[in-house]
C-alpha cells in the first residue's frame, strides 16, 4: 500500500475473500474497517460493522476515515435466496456502498464482479461464449438474477467512476478457494470434465484474489475497469484444447491454448496492475490415455 496511515472498509469481511482481504491488509499493517451482516468476533480489523451493506446510513458511518473500500458483499449465488432477494439485495448493496464512499472523498473502490456475469454458469439453457478466450469485451447472456446484478454492479461502477472521476475496479472473479477447496474441485473435473465447461475450468487461489484487490486499490488509474482474474492453468488435469474439442467444439478460437492454459483473456490484468497469480494447481498436462479421453 502506498502509506500506512491509509483505512480501507472491506465490506462482506466474514466471507471467503473477505477474510483473505483482510489478513492480506493486515500484514500489510493497514487499519481496517470490517462490515458484515454479523460479527464472528475474530476478524483481524479494529473496527467492525454489522449490518446491511445496503444500508446507506451504515455504510457512512463505516466509512468515516476510510480512503479505500474493497466491496465483496453478496449473495454468491442464484441459488441461495429469491430471485428479488439476490439481484436488489446485491445491486442495492453495490449502489449504496460506491455511491456514498464516493461521496465521502474515498478516491479507490474495487469491487467483485464474477465470471458468471458472462451469463453461462446458471444458466437454464443451453449458451456458449462467442469466442475464446473471453474477454471484457465479450457479450453478455444474462440469463438469472445473480448474473444480472453482477451487470448492474459493472454499470454503477462505471457511473460512480465517470461522476467523480475516481478509480473503480471490477474484478471478475472464477471459482474461489483455498487448497483443499481447490483439490475437491479439482476431483470433480477430473470424474465429470464436461461439468466445469461454462466456467472454462478457471479458479484462483483466494489468496490471489485478496492480492489483486489490494493491486486495484494501487495500481489502476482513474477510471473504470473490468477485469478478469484467474490462475493460468485450468483445474482439470487435461489438455485444454482436447477438453475445448469435446465439450465446446462450436465455440471460436482466437488462439492457441497449449497444455492447461486457461481460456480467459488474463493480459489487462497483468497490463493495467501487474497481477499473475502465484498459486496454482499441479495437475499435470500430458497426453490423456484413451480411456481418461473427456469425450
Amino acid at each position: 500500500m502506498r502509506s500506512r496511515t491509509e483505512r480501507v472498509l472491506v465490506t462482506g469481511a466474514a466471507g471467503l475473500l473477505g477474510r483473505a482481504v483482510l489478513d492480506a491488509l493486515a500484514g500489510q499493517g493497514v487499519p481496517v474497517t470490517a462490515l458484515d451482516r454479523a460479527d464472528p468476533g475474530d476478524l483481524p480489523a479494529d473496527r467492525v460493522f454489522t449490518g446491511d451493506a445496503g444500508d446507506p446510513g451504515l455504510v457512512r458511518r463505516a466509512l468515516a476515515g476510510v480512503d479505500a473500500v474493497v466491496h465483496l458483499a453478496a449473495i454468491p449465488a442464484p441459488t441461495l435466496d429469491t430471485p428479488l432477494a439476490v439481484f436488489g439485495g446485491n445491486s442495492r448493496a453495490t449502489f449504496a456502498v460506491l455511491h456514498e464512499a464516493a461521496a465521502t472523498g474515498v478516491r479507490r473502490i474495487v469491487l467483485a464482479s464474477s465470471m458468471s456475469v458472462l451469463g453461462l454458469a446458471w444458466a437454464q439453457v443451453p449458451l456458449r461464449p462467442r469466442y475464446l478466450p473471453v474477454d471484457a469485451r465479450h457479450p453478455l447472456q444474462v440469463s438469472d438474477p445473480y448474473a444480472l446484478s453482477k451487470q448492474a454492479d459493472e454499470a454503477t461502477a462505471a457511473m460512480v467512476a465517470r461522476r467523480h472521476g475516481i478509480a473503480v475496479t471490477a474484478l471478475r472473479f472464477p471459482f474461489l478457494g483455498g487448497d483443499a477447496r481447490l483439490a475437491r474441485r479439482a476431483e470433480e473435473f477430473r470424474t465429470d470434465p464436461g461439468s466445469g465447461a461454462l466456467e472454462l475450468w478457471s479458479y484462483l487461489h483466494t489468496a490471489d484474489a485478496a492480492t489483486a484487490c489490494l493491486l486495484g486499490l494501487t495500481a489502476a488509474p482513474a477510471g473504470a475497469h473490468v477485469l478478469f482474474v484467474a490462475a493460468p492453468e485450468t483445474l482439470a488435469p487435461y489438455p485444454t484444447e482436447d477438453l475445448l474439442a469435446a465439450y465446446l467444439p462450436e465455440v471460436p478460437l482466437r488462439s492457441r491454448f497449449p497444455g492447461r492454459a486457461v481460456p480467459v483473456a488474463l493480459e489487462p490484468a497483468r497490463r493495467l496492475l501487474g497481477f499473475t497469480a502465484a498459486h496454482t494447481v499441479p495437475l499435470g498436462s500430458s497426453p490423456l490415455a484413451a480411456e481418461e479421453e473427456p469425450v
